[in-house]
């Protein structure tokens, strides 16, 4: 770093929900600081989902900061295109101080405190940083992808979009969590032969007894429980979330049913060899265990309802409406028929230009709710920072509070970069002490 290096109060890495409402909050209190975001501003919801895709929770429930749903269908589900509009407001309200395809390359401390940031755009000094780019960074992709055939077109979720995308023919969809269920279905809804790989994920209702189950859960304080609240306690952030859908209004995602209708199911995943798709044995007790955490939520709805003497229609357990027979473990895949693969399996961080020691053996950060032991640096958006919806339009926003007040104690103490900074200069239109405008 040189004597011409500017510098920042506060550097944000990252320009999704969770680093503007960063952004939101810090301005609200007057801190100076600069977003960094590799592409553009809430880029992922318009360049990563596929084109049915819509959200599994109701828009009531979408609460960014200074900017909660105020559309005609509070109950209703937002579509991909109605989401983008949604974020792009949002956007325009906070017009975040943010330098837009500037990648951020290493994170690094500094001498006397603070941190060197290193990007694509030239070098800066901050006396704090926020973490905001989440933790699905990195599609999975396995190694057996390498083994399969080059004629068999594969796609990771983030890359599909519909099914005219693929080549004609059966499709193997790998993951039943959100993506996968909700992409087996829009197949399956397209005509499509469709065969799924089911991993371990549970489900739940859309409705029960007459609500959504989401307003249900609410009322129970579910959506306010913190994760040192939780049975789990951390263990909870590597949960699979439910499979569910809000498409066409809502329903539920029955795999049972759908390979009642046709699809051909498996347990998971193994291998390839030899020319032959290699799946687990245990397809039953995955559809068990998924329709047993169905069930049990009812079941604690059930509960809720009659310990307050709340009217609501009953409603019976789910029941079965199909039984997969003998396990298929191996399938021939030149006698198959499918002529494509859709990687549901999941998202990896990629911290590896953050050099601070802040991770588990895992690789994952430790803090509580954002704030690391690692003074001046924060994370924000990732899966249960401290609640269910701390990933989510939900409570993002409140943990952005939660993270902006730390700041703010902070850099109200001795600057952790005040001998550092004295000889630096500062970004243009970037005076400490107040909101930044745009760059």
């Amino acid at each position: 770093m040189t004597s011409t290096t500017p510098h920042l109060p506060v550097a944000i890495v990252g320009g999704g929900q969770a680093g503007l409402s960063v952004s939101y909050h810090l301005q609200q209190r007057g801190i100076d600081h600069l977003v960094f975001e590799r592409a553009r501003a809430v880029h992922a919801w318009s360049s990563q989902r596929w084109d049915s895709f819509c959200l599994v929770t109701p828009n009531w429930q979408c609460d960014l900061p200074g900017h909660p749903y105020d559309g005609p269908d509070p109950d209703g589900f937002m579509k991909r295109d109605e989401i983008v509009a949604y974020l792009r407001a949002f956007v325009a309200k906070v017009n975040p101080p943010i330098r837009e395809e500037v990648s951020v390359l290493r994170v690094e401390s500094a001498e006397g405190g603070g941190y060197r940031v290193h990007t694509s755009a030239g070098d800066y000094t901050a006396d704090a940083v926020v973490v905001a780019s989440g933790g699905y960074q990195r599609p999975i992709m396995p190694r057996m992808a390498e083994k399969l055939p080059g004629s068999l077109v594969q796609v990771h979720a983030n890359a599909y979009r519909n099914p005219a995308q693929l080549p004609e023919g059966g499709v193997l969809v790998v993951g039943s969590g959100q993506s996968g269920a909700q992409i087996a279905e829009d197949l399956h809804l397209a005509g499509r032969r469709v065969h799924l790989a089911v991993g371990d994920a549970p489900r739940c209702a859309r409705f029960y007894r007459g609500r959504d189950v989401v307003a249900w859960l609410a009322d129970m304080g579910y959506y306010e429980m913190s994760v040192d609240q939780h049975p789990l306690r951390d263990g909870v952030r590597d949960n699979t979330n439910h499979y569910v859908t809000g498409r066409d209004g809502g329903r539920d995602i029955d795999l049972r049913r759908f390979a009642r209708e046709g699809m051909a199911l498996y347990g998971a995943l193994e291998d390839y060899a030899d020319g032959t798709l290699r799946f687990r044995d245990g397809l039953k007790a995955a559809l068990d265990a998924a329709d047993r955490t169905y069930n049990g939520i009812n079941a604690a709805i059930d509960r809720h309802v009659a310990e307050n003497g709340i009217p609501a229609p009953e409603q019976a357990p789910y029941r079965s409406v199909w039984e997969p027979e003998a396990p298929v473990t191996h399938l021939e895949l030149a006698g198959s028929g499918i002529g494509a693969i859709v990687w549901c399996i999941g998202f990896a961080p990629d911290f590896g230009w953050l050099d601070a020691p802040v991770f588990n053996g895992a690789g994952q950060p430790k803090h509580r709710r954002g704030v690391t032991a690692q003074a001046g640096l924060y994370f924000i958006g990732l899966p249960w920072l401290h609640t269910w919806g701390s990933g989510r339009f939900g409570a993002v926003g409140r943990d952005a509070a939660y993270v902006a007040a730390a700041i703010e104690t902070q850099l109200s103490g001795p600057s952790l970069g005040e001998a550092a900074a004295q000889p630096h200069g500062t970004v243009p239109g970037h005076g400490a002490g107040h909101a930044a405008a745009h760059p």
